[in-house]
């Protein structure tokens, strides 16, 4: 496939086959010790985030207090179990995200989504940084209505701020989630395992401010 078509979404009848099986993958988190594959905890709740190269996406959220555990994978896409050789193909049409399993009373999605708008350039449509492809695209998958509606307003003010420091347009795709295809076990934490590996992750520098989303969830919760 060529360089110009792995920065454009195959149509999905040309999307690869894929297949039925899933990809194994360790049962606990390499750095938190929790099981990678749901059930998760009754009182957590899952969001993903793409956001470039998810080996670094990946730590971000590992590291925050309340997140329960991560995982990396492809989301996004129309491919079945796709192998990491076949996204970085481009023809799945997924883009590697992260799966953040959080405790709600101890982290808000908006301290995430602060994380995640801060973490990388949303600006940049099919790549991140030297990283390109549709694999690398900006991405927000939501499990219910309230995110949706916390992701959306967040990328409003982030827009804003984005926009008084000379930046272009969000390109972020704000969608409900579909599968989410587990990536092969040595993706897992893999940061973790090769402390000095690569990470291509970097920020615009600029910050995101989620006091005013703290309004909007007491809006949305009365």
């Amino acid at each position: 496939m060529s360089y110009l078509a792995k920065m454009q979404l195959p149509n999905p009848a040309d999307a690869l086959p894929g297949r039925p099986e899933t990809m194994p993958v360790p049962h606990s988190h390499f750095v938190l010790g929790q099981t990678l594959i749901e059930p998760f905890p009754n009182n957590c709740k899952w969001v993903q985030f793409g956001m470039g190269c998810f080996w670094g996406a990946e730590r971000k959220f590992w590291q925050m207090d309340g997140v329960y555990t991560t995982a990396v994978g492809y989301s996004g896409g129309y491919t079945e179990n796709p192998t990491y050789e076949e996204v970085c193909s481009g023809g799945t049409g997924h883009t590697e995200t992260v799966l953040v399993v959080y405790d709600e009373s101890a982290v808000s999605l908006a301290e995430l989504l602060k994380m995640f708008w801060e973490s990388h350039d949303p600006t940049q449509g099919m790549r991140q940084g030297n990283d390109m492809g549709t694999q690398y695209r900006s991405a927000i998958y939501t499990y219910d209505d309230e995110q949706a509606e916390v992701a959306v307003a967040s990328q409003r003010l982030f827009q804003d701020a984005l926009t008084a420091s000379g930046y272009g347009q969000i390109t972020t795709e704000i969608l409900a989630s579909g599968p989410f295809y587990y990536a092969e076990h040595f993706h897992q934490q893999y940061l973790a395992k090769v402390p000095n590996g690569y990470c291509g992750l970097g920020g615009t520098g600029v910050g995101c401010d989620i006091a005013p989303l703290a309004t909007l969830n007491m809006t949305s919760a009365g």
